[in-house]
């Protein structure tokens, strides 16, 4: 008799691998942390094989993991269609989300491939820019929805998650050892003036090695250990890890995590989308952020 793999289990793989581990994937899912591992083991001894990669810092997909990931996505796809095709309502129109740079990844994929499967004839035009442009297009009434980094009292939004600022750095790396400090930010970065005021204030000399406009730039050079940046907890990605610095670096500051949602936006298929970015944001506070072997 042929054997029928568990949707639900396979949804939870799906999450977990696009937003890279089980705390994030049970905010977007709206399930408890045990109910997810338990899903995924549930998976793994239906296949006979292990799909992720636990013993790392992080969780990672092995190759059986790998190949599984491209068929679940394409099965999710299919049983999605199918019901919004078959129970489709009369949700229409389209909701415009700004999200800040530094915060866009790993979390809004999966927050957006979950409103588009509920409600596919929504449609959501996401902005992403920085924290004082897109504060400036919610109030001209160019955005529904915004989600922004600010300090402490800064903002008038609804705080979703509190977020300690990392010194992040190439993963071994020695850069942040180097004297002056060489750093690296995009140019209109709200987190580069912060970093250099937290430096100069514990007496330690700086250098900016290297200035973009481009993320990709900034995220090359720290992966190359050719300088430092900073990124949230919780927001960093390949190839860029927290720097365990051991004191050597002085603490940087938190930043809260805004929503701002606008008076005129209503509707069920709304207040799901502000309700999965409240629980899916709200996760990354419990998320432990990953340290760099680098320190000796």
């Amino acid at each position: 008799m042929a054997r029928n793999l568990d949707l639900t289990a396979l949804r939870a793989f799906v999450t977990v691998a696009e937003t890279g581990g089980v705390t994030r994937a049970a905010g977007v899912l709206h399930l408890t942390q045990s109910a997810v591992s338990m899903q995924l083991k549930r998976l793994e001894d239906s296949l006979g094989c292990a799909l992720l990669d636990r013993s790392g810092r992080g969780i990672e997909t092995t190759p059986d993991g790998d190949q599984l990931l491209s068929y679940a996505r394409r099965m999710l796809e299919l049983n999605d269609l199918a019901l919004s095709r078959l129970t489709d309502s009369v949700f229409e129109g389209e909701i415009r989300v700004g999200v800040p740079h530094d915060i866009v990844l790993p979390m809004m994929p999966p927050v957006l491939r979950t409103f588009s499967s509920m409600f596919p004839r929504m449609k959501v035009s996401l902005v992403s820019s920085y924290t004082k442009s897109l504060k400036d297009d919610f109030e001209r009434g160019k955005t529904d929805i915004i989600l922004t980094t600010e300090e402490a009292g800064e903002g008038t939004g609804e705080v979703l998650a509190t977020l300690p600022l990392r010194w992040m750095g190439a993963t071994g790396g020695q850069a942040w050892k180097q004297r002056p400090l060489r750093l690296a930010f995009e140019t209109r970065c709200k987190f580069r003036p912060r970093a250099q005021a937290v430096l100069d204030s514990h007496g330690i000399a700086w250098e900016m090695a290297v200035s973009s406009n481009e993320e990709r730039t900034i995220d090359a050079s720290v992966g190359a250990d050719l300088a430092v940046s900073a990124r949230l907890s919780g927001t960093m990605i390949h190839p860029m890890v927290p720097v365990d610095h051991g004191g050597a670096l002085p603490e940087l500051p938190s930043y809260d995590v805004g929503l701002y949602v606008s008076d005129t936006l209503k509707g069920a298929a709304a207040e799901r989308l502000v309700q999965d970015l409240r629980l899916t944001y709200g996760a990354m506070a419990k998320t432990p952020a990953r340290m760099s072997p680098a320190a000796e």
